[in-house]
Parts: C-alpha cells; sequence; structure tokens
C-alpha cells in the first residue's frame, strides 16, 4: 500500500476520532499509577491538540472536529498540566504555539500519522474485493495443490490478495492462534476446542523403495512386508510422521529410522540414494531411481483438511476463500 507524504496539520477527523476511541478502550486495562498511566491520559488529547495546532483557533476547531468548545478547552488545559508545559500562547480567542508546542506537535503529528496508516491498511484487508486472506498449508501441497486452488478462486474474485505460509501442521495450528493465519490445510485433520476444522479430502501414501530393491519389482505390498526395514522420515510433530508411526503401529511394528528430516521431496531423494524406504504422498513430478508401491493393508492414506479460529469473525475476502475450500470437498487433491 502505497501512502502520499503528509504536510504537518493535514490529519483528517476521523484519525483524531478513532485514537481518542481506541485510546478510550484501553484505558479501562490500566491502573492508576502504572508507567503507562501518564500515556493513557495523554494519548485521547492529542488529537484534540493536533487540531487547534492546525487551526490556531480554540473555536474554530471545536467546530471542525464537532466537539463542544468547553471539551476542546478543558482537554487542552488537562493535557498542559499533565505535562507541566504550556503548549499554546493565548491571546484572546486565537492561540499560537510554544516552542515546546512546536516540539510536541511534530511527535503527535506522526503518531496520529500512524494511527491512520494502521486504520487504512485494516480497512483494506478487509475489503471485499481487494482484501487479504493469510493462508497456510503443508509444504506437500505447496507444488500443485495450493496454486491451482488460488488460481480457481482468484476466477471470481481476482483482486484478492493472499500472505502465504508453507510450515508443518502443528506451527501452523499456532499460527492460527496467534492470529498470523486465517485459515490453513492441514494433516491430520485437528481436533481442538478451540478450532474448527473440516476434512476436505484425502491422499494416498505409498511406500517408495530405493530402484534397486529387493522390493522394485513389486507393485504393491502389505506395509508388514518392510518390517526389517529401515525407515527415512519427517521429524517428529510433523503430522505425516505421525501417521507414519500410526500406520506401521498398526501392522505390528516400530520402524527403525535412519534420518529424520523437513521436506517430503528430500526424503524421496534419501530413498533414491539407498538410505531407506519411507510413507509418502505421490510425487508432483516421477523421481528417477525408486519405485512407488500401493499399500494394500492396512488403508495407508492421509486426511486433509482445513482449520481456522473458533469464534474468530471472518472479514469478507477470508469468508469467501473458506466457503471455497469447502465447497472442494472431495476435489481438493488433482487426482
Amino acid at each position: 500500500m502505497v501512502h502520499e507524504p503528509r504536510s504537518r496539520g493535514s490529519l483528517s477527523r476521523s484519525s483524531d476520532t478513532q485514537l481518542i476511541r481506541a485510546t478510550s478502550r484501553r484505558a479501562g486495562n490500566r491502573a492508576p499509577g502504572d508507567p503507562d498511566d501518564l500515556v493513557l491520559r495523554l494519548a485521547p488529547r492529542l488529537a484534540y491538540f493536533a487540531g487547534v495546532a492546525r487551526t490556531e483557533h480554540v473555536t474554530r476547531a471545536a467546530q471542525e472536529m464537532q466537539v463542544p468548545q468547553s471539551t476542546l478547552s478543558r482537554a487542552l488545559a488537562r493535557l498542559e498540566a499533565d505535562l507541566g508545559v504550556d503548549l499554546f500562547a493565548r491571546r484572546g480567542r486565537t492561540v499560537s504555539l510554544t516552542p515546546a508546542g512546536r516540539t510536541f506537535l511534530a511527535s503527535v503529528e506522526r503518531a496520529l500519522a500512524e494511527v491512520e496508516r494502521a486504520a487504512e491498511e485494516v480497512r483494506a484487508d478487509a475489503d471485499p474485493a481487494t482484501g487479504k486472506v493469510a493462508f497456510g498449508f503443508l509444504h506437500t501441497l505447496g507444488a500443485e495443490t495450493v496454486p491451482g486452488l488460488i488460481h480457481a478462486f482468484r476466477a471470481d474474485h481476482p483482486r484478492v490478495r493472499f500472505s502465504l505460509v508453507q510450515n508443518y501442521g502443528e506451527a501452523m495450528l499456532e499460527g492460527l492462534r496467534a492470529g498470523a493465519l486465517d485459515l490453513c490445510l492441514t494433516s491430520p485433520v485437528p481436533d481442538a476446542p478451540d478450532l474448527v476444522a473440516r476434512r476436505l479430502d484425502e491422499q494416498k501414501l505409498r511406500l517408495v523403495v530405493p530402484a534397486d530393491h529387493r522390493l522394485a519389482a513389486r507393485r504393491r505390498i502389505r506395509l508388514a512386508e518392510a518390517a526389517d526395514e529401515t525407515f527415512v522420515t519427517l521429524e517428529p510433530g510433523y503430522g505425516l510422521r505421525r501417521i507414519t508411526d500410526a500406520l506401521c503401529r498398526e501392522a505390528g511394528f516400530t520402524p527403525r529410522v535412519a534420518f529424520e528430516g523437513e521436506e517430503a521431496e528430500t526424503l524421496r531423494g534419501l530413498v533414491a540414494a539407498g538410505l531407506g524406504v519411507a510413507l509418502l504422498p505421490p510425487p508432483t513430478v516421477p523421481r528417477p531411481g525408486v519405485v512407488e508401491l500401493t499399500v494394500t493393508a492396512p488403508r495407508a492414506v492421509r486426511e486433509i483438511g482445513v482449520a481456522w479460529l473458533k469464534d474468530r469473525p471472518d472479514t469478507p475476502p477470508v469468508a469467501a476463500f473458506k466457503k471455497f475450500l469447502l465447497s472442494r470437498r472431495g476435489n481438493l487433491i488433482p487426482g
């Protein structure tokens, strides 16, 4: 977002009002004597100060800001009392800034401009046509699935912006809780009281073996037949690692792990190098040096779902993208 340079005194009345209302809401959270108490007492009066400094006339400033003149005069008097400094020299109904007032005004205008910039930014992010969606997804969905989803969504919402985060499942759920993400695609589908999650699709997992492996001539395999193999897996905490451990446990064994990584394609490369075998989703493009076997038992799939924070209101662009994702149920993963 580009902002035009502001000349001194060019702040709008809407910015004044926003600062006053925002500060009033925060003031109730501080106890008297708190080190920040002075800041909270000063902040609601800063917009009044800037308005009077702009007009150099209390009556005119009160009319422009649509507040009673008595309210404005009292606010200025309290501001000067709290600071212990005269900000204005008064001559009848007109006023002029003292040297201290001019010094104070420069910082006040920067603060008010920052409040206005922040207000413009959050309004822009919530705009139905041009707003922003903070969207997280698994690394394994980044090559094909997510680009396809965004391309399809933007056919009807061409100007919606995306802030994309590629990460493992637990990190994305923490991103939801921290407010850094609006939605995320993850696996397994989370079950937590503070989250809402919906299953969208499932993806088959294959046992990937080196091309010269004893099992490479097979097309299908029961996972129990790989009980004596060495595995390469994702690190603990990754959803695919939890699924791998659970499937091996269901097949009657605990996998012997030679390497724990962060990327599925890294694991596929290590399989090609003969370091072990791996349970992985299909690659975007076939990789030489490996053979991918269908697992017949147990049923080797991972569920993909969308999650968001419970009870958090959606902006219009987030609501539109959420509705779009839910409409792709059963058709999320390219065939």
